[in-house]
């Protein structure tokens, strides 16, 4: 998982980057004779840190490259919080021509941040894309690399800005489920608007959760390797195997033991490994190679 005040190396690269005293210069002052650059000076100690810090990395991922970004941690540059006089944190400047030209102290609401940012292109004649499809895409990258944590704060300021906002919201619900935190990943579903409530994403995003509560259920996968080895024909065994494969990571194999326990008998428990089948296939993305195979596999089964 990323600390706070780490980026993906992509998004660090291009808007958003840790900075020191001995860098400051470089990548704050003369940076901003060409670009605004947002300083967010926080501290790992610091509670407000760790929500204002992925606001603002989705805004300024949503200006599509119209403002960057520097972190400065104060704990470790002193100097430099000194001399600009930073006594308490969280605190934002935005420098524009090597001069500050705006700030503000403290935790603030997602709107209020994304105001901010605007104003601050705006300042330096610059325009804002609204751009939150760009800030999922940031926000999906943290959950990709493990950043459960990073990704459900920036889908969170995500939706303060556009509550309906589909992929947010199932971005959020599979955050919470990757951190394991399947009660508030139901809430969170549960208080999706209506408007978004029977969309593709939030579709996939409940089959998730399902899926990773039948996994918890199911039991450790090795003991369940165990005793399916000892009655291979005990279909409901079978079937938790499923389970834990797919939360073990091994959807591929998930789908081939619902696809076994088809070919033996399609009626088993009123369809339940076609019904399992089509939960993993809603929650894998259309064109995986998974579902793909899977589905092609399942229909010549049925039509055999």
């Amino acid at each position: 998982m990323l600390e706070l005040g780490q980026t993906d190396s992509k998004t660090q690269d291009h808007l958003i980057s840790d900075v020191d005293e001995a860098s400051f210069m470089a990548e704050v002052i003369e940076a901003s004779n060409l670009i605004p650059v947002i300083v967010d000076f926080w501290a790992p100690w610091c509670g407000p840190c760790k929500t204002l810090g992925p606001q603002l990395e989705a805004a300024v991922t949503g200006a599509k490259g119209a403002v960057k970004m520097a972190k400065v941690n104060v704990d470790e540059n002193q100097g430099i919080a000194g001399q600009l006089r930073v006594q308490s944190i969280p605190m934002v400047y935005a420098f524009w021509k090597g001069k500050p030209i705006d700030g503000f102290q403290g935790a603030v609401p997602a709107s209020e941040v994304a105001e901010f940012v605007q104003r601050v292109v705006q300042t330096s004649g610059g325009e804002v894309d609204s751009g939150l499809d760009d800030a999922v895409a940031a926000a999906e990258e943290f959950l990709v690399d493990g950043a459960a944590d990073d990704a459900a704060q920036t889908f969170a300021a995500i939706l303060e800005e556009n509550p309906n906002h589909a992929g947010a919201y199932s971005g959020l619900v599979r955050s919470h489920i990757a951190l394991e935190d399947f009660e508030q990943a139901e809430a969170v579903l549960n208080g999706a608007p209506v408007e978004i409530a029977q969309t593709p994403e939030l579709e996939s995003a409940f089959a998730q959760l399902e899926l990773a509560k039948q996994a918890e259920d199911a039991g450790p996968l090795e003991d369940i390797r165990g005793k399916l080895e000892a009655a291979p024909d005990d279909y409901q065994t079978r079937l938790d195997f499923a389970q834990a494969l797919y939360g073990a990571g091994n959807a591929q194999e998930a789908v081939d033991e619902l696809l076994e326990i088809f070919r033996r008998d399609k009626d088993w428990n009123n369809g339940a490994a076609k019904a399992q089948l089509f939960t993993i296939f809603e929650a894998l993305k259309p064109n995986d190679p998974v579902v793909l195979k899977g589905r092609r596999e399942l229909s010549s089964l049925i039509f055999a």
